[in-house]
């Protein structure tokens, strides 16, 4: 994903309508997780940096210089939850699902063996990350592979490779329409909804 435009920050538009993702997201989730969640790190991002020397930075050079840096962790925080939101609304698709295509597939061959391996495993490191995070699909070292993370931390923070796909596990991700059933959500987005061109982009870039 290219970089973020410097800040004052602003909500970026969904890739989709909010019923579009139905009936594995309702638009009664995307209405919470979209319009309340994402749209409230937006405006605490904005608040948090006004007048500091973080203001009209772009979210990468936020999340990277606030990183570890616990005087700065509420900026960091908010920045990063932006960041992570905007990925995920691009990490599904009302096409998505299915197999990868091209070099992305053989990436996910030579990984992880199969296709079916690579979701088992992104369900698996989503069912272990425990209390809120993410898990990611990474490329690192020209190989594929699936880390998590906890709360707002990501790929980026973390210096773990370039991002190609994230899963957000917050229960606000899901809980309206899967309440603890946790594997139900991972396991039907990854089916349904995983948007496998936005992978095979971030792998070319």
């Amino acid at each position: 994903m290219s970089q973020t435009k410097a800040g004052p920050f602003t909500l970026p538009a969904l890739p989709y309508e909010q019923n579009a993702l139905q009936p594995a997201i309702s638009s009664r989730t995307l209405n919470f997780h979209y319009g309340q969640h994402h749209q409230g790190y937006v405006n605490k991002l904005n608040k948090l940096v006004l007048d500091t020397e973080l203001e009209g930075l772009t979210l990468e050079e936020i999340i990277v210089k606030t990183t570890g840096r616990p005087e700065k962790l509420s900026i960091f925080n908010n920045a990063a939850q932006v960041w992570n939101h905007t990925f995920y609304w691009n990490s599904l698709s009302p096409n998505g699902g299915g197999e990868a295509s091209g070099e992305l597939h053989r990436k996910i061959e030579a990984s992880f063996g199969s296709y079916e391996n690579l979701i088992k495993e992104f369900a698996k490191s989503g069912m272990e990350q425990f209390g809120s995070g993410w898990a990611w699909l990474v490329k690192e070292d020209d190989a594929l592979k699936i880390i998590k993370t906890p709360n707002a931390e990501n790929p980026l923070s973390q210096k773990k490779g370039t991002a190609l796909l994230t899963l957000d596990v917050w229960e606000h991700a899901y809980y309206l329409d899967y309440q603890n059933k946790r594997n139900d959500y991972l396991e039907t987005v990854l089916n349904k909804l995983i948007n496998w061109e936005f992978a095979s982009k971030n792998l070319a870039a």
